[in-house]
């Protein structure tokens, strides 16, 4: 524990939501719900003008539609958030040598690593000129706390939401902690509150009060122990900057589940590309690939496939994933499909076997389709096969641009028509104009920047 709150967390506001918002004038103020849209589909941000009817992340997308039946339901742009997030993260780098983040909108920073606080005053002084530099370069808010301990700065920063910051003096902790509710504290969910309430433990206090011994009674020695320490307000968790992955996975939750062999193969088979460019991406390679898959009953199996050495070739990948999928029985449905790798390096040992095998199998198939290309362009000669020509997808949110009205966002399609409202984040709200799906003169697009002077940069 610190003497001084040169810990600080950020957390950026409704952050998915929020950057929806920015780039939309036409949403800001109003509710905004970003998820998945179909039937199954969960919220993964909604903002706060949402938030005030019941909504919020995790949630069905159908309860959210019911509670809120006139907001904007949106598909996630994570390649937009990311290049938001990136930016919010050098500004945390500047801080200091110790960045810790947590997810795309969040991280731990060691303000005295960075030289720049050592004291409450030039704590506080950093915090809020990291709020105005986050506004200035993204456009967007974020929330601050500052404590002498991970878990406070954390807790602070909580009740800083929306755009604040807040500062905990340490040995103020016990005092914060108190009267708050168990849940407050890190690794208690909803299973260990309530065992801890039908023992008559709701409060912080109450905890500290039945001591040690009796947590570690109800929770086990590793969980009691610590659960005892935190409750006291005593963390003493570094920041640390590297957090190394252990995994690298992608899945998929189906809106009708897939009873076609022949499908789920195909959709296994693009999670694997998928899975491999987040493996490079990350300048990894893995040795395990690890396929999941959920039935219809909700049942989930996992199946596992250790290579020779760590690869990061999409068509190892693909085919271990494709002889986990052969030991796995899909009859009556499947509602998910996951390709993960696991066992990561940080280099690349190529399984040569496989790699053989992934060859010759497209030997074979460039015999069988003569002039074929790109494994892609195969499927989408598939599918244009079975189900007639492949219709471009225009989801709720994504950019495009028009040749004659420029650039602007798809509010909604269906019938064969697409809406778009024109409108880009420095202007006021737009003009809603609709079109036909395949219109030539209307493309998808790259988002807008939602600081002017980065498009003039």
């Amino acid at each position: 524990m610190r003497a001084a709150p040169t810990i600080l967390h950020l957390d950026m506001d409704a952050f998915f939501a929020a950057a929806e918002q920015a780039s939309k004038p036409s949403l800001r103020g109003k509710p905004v719900v970003v998820g998945g849209l179909g039937p199954r589909g969960v919220v993964a941000t909604a903002s706060y003008e949402a938030r005030r009817f019941g909504v919020h992340s995790a949630m069905p997308t159908g309860q959210a539609r019911r509670l809120a039946p006139n907001a904007a339901y949106l598909v996630p742009r994570f390649a937009f958030y990311r290049s938001i997030s990136e930016q919010v993260m050098e500004l945390l780098r500047r801080l200091s040598p110790l960045v810790e983040p947590l997810s795309l909108d969040e991280a731990f920073v060691d303000l005295e690593a960075g030289g720049v606080a050592d004291d409450s005053a030039s704590a506080r002084a950093a915090g809020e000129r990291l709020r105005v530099d986050i506004l200035a370069t993204t456009g967007l808010t974020g929330s601050v706390g500052l404590a002498g301990s991970k878990m406070i700065a954390k807790i602070a920063s909580e009740e800083a939401k929306p755009d604040g910051l807040v500062l905990i003096e340490p040995g103020t902790e016990r005092e914060l902690l108190g009267p708050r509710s168990v849940r407050i504290l890190p690794g208690i969910g909803p299973a260990t509150g309530e065992h801890l309430r039908r023992a008559g433990m709701t409060t912080v206090t109450d905890l500290v009060e039945a001591g040690e011994d009796e947590l570690v009674r109800l929770l086990g020695r590793a969980h009691g122990a610590s659960l005892y320490r935190m409750a006291q307000g005593y963390d003493d968790r570094p920041v640390v900057a590297e957090r190394d992955a252990k995994s690298v996975s992608v899945e998929d939750t189906f809106d009708v589940d897939l009873h076609d062999r022949v499908r789920i193969r195909i959709e296994v088979e693009r999670l694997a590309e998928r899975c491999v460019g987040r493996l490079r991406a990350s300048g990894h390679s893995g040795r395990t690939i690890v396929l999941k898959v959920r039935r219809y009953d909700f049942s989930t199996l996992t199946r596992s496939e250790t290579l020779r050495g760590p690869t990061d070739d999409p068509g190892v990948v693909r085919e271990a994933a494709g002889r986990l999928l052969e030991a796995v029985d899909t009859t009556g449905g499947v509602r998910l499909l996951g390709v993960g790798v696991s066992g990561l390096a940080d280099y690349t040992q190529e399984d040569l076997f496989a790699q053989a095998d992934a060859a010759a199998a497209g030997e074979a198939g460039a015999e069988a389709a003569p002039g074929g290309g790109d494994e892609a362009e195969a499927e989408e000669l598939v599918e244009a096969a079975e189900h007639g020509p492949v219709e471009r997808h225009w989801a709720p949110g994504n950019d495009v641009r028009h040749a004659v009205y420029g650039a602007g966002w798809v509010q909604g399609s269906g019938v064969g028509r697409v809406t778009v409202r024109f409108e880009e984040p420095w202007s006021g709200p737009g003009r809603v104009r609709t079109f036909s799906v395949d219109d030539p003169e209307l493309e998808p697009s790259e988002p807008l920047p939602l600081v002017r002077g980065d498009a003039a940069a």
